[in-house]
């Protein structure tokens, strides 16, 4: 689904990310690479092709958007470093395009580490009328898009079925962009009256508000 704002169009995608048509910038949040290791280390029955999932994800997406730029919005890895920053290295390696990364809580690896495969740190990213940081904030004068929150919504049927689905969230001054990594969890919200809810299924974005 494309949505406008503030004259741009920004297309949404299933996997969690939003393209910026205007800056050619793929936007995605809270990947945490590395999380499913670090689960498996510690005895989790979590599937190991869950972690290539991710990596294939994400290369679906450069391959289909193309983009000159790709931002992570924070939390691209969940900790310390593990056995997925050797596949993540081979991962940038595959792509052309400009990375850079809003340091998020969970950002907690050297950026030492960073600057050797030319990605970008910085704490926010100011485009135009646009505010790009990991946290959501509150400002006068920008339109914020940001993650963190790892935004869900229920949808509720008549014989009690219930849905739980990612979902980005759109207020007046606000886009907060779902978690794209697998086993992040999500926080149901309860959205006011002018807020905006795009449900994310399988097959596509639906505004449910």
């Amino acid at each position: 689904m494309t949505i406008k704002i503030e004259n741009c169009q920004f297309q949404l995608h299933t996997s969690g990310a939003a393209f910026w048509k205007e800056q050619n910038m793929l936007l995605i949040s809270d990947v945490h690479l590395g999380k499913i290791s670090h689960f498996r280390k510690f005895g989790s029955a979590v599937p190991q092709k869950a972690i290539i999932k991710n990596f294939m994800e994400l290369s679906k997406l450069v391959e289909h958007f193309n983009p000159a730029k790709i931002a992570f919005l924070g939390d691209l890895f969940h900790s310390s470093l593990n056995a997925e920053w050797n596949l993540f290295e081979e991962w940038v390696t595959s792509v052309t395009s400009e990375i850079i990364l809003i340091a998020g809580n969970h950002d907690i690896i050297s950026p030492i580490k960073y600057e050797e495969l030319n990605i970008q740190i910085q704490p926010m990213l100011k485009i135009g009328n646009f505010r790009l940081t990991h946290h959501p904030e509150e400002t006068e004068d920008d339109f914020n898009i940001c993650g963190h929150i790892h935004p869900g919504y229920k949808l509720n049927g008549k014989g009690r079925q219930q849905l739980k689905l990612r979902c980005f969230y759109k207020s007046n001054s606000q886009l907060i962009l779902p978690a794209f990594g697998e086993f992040t969890g999500n926080y149901y919200l309860k959205p006011k009256e002018e807020d905006q809810i795009f449900v994310i299924t399988k097959n596509e974005v639906i505004l449910v508000n």
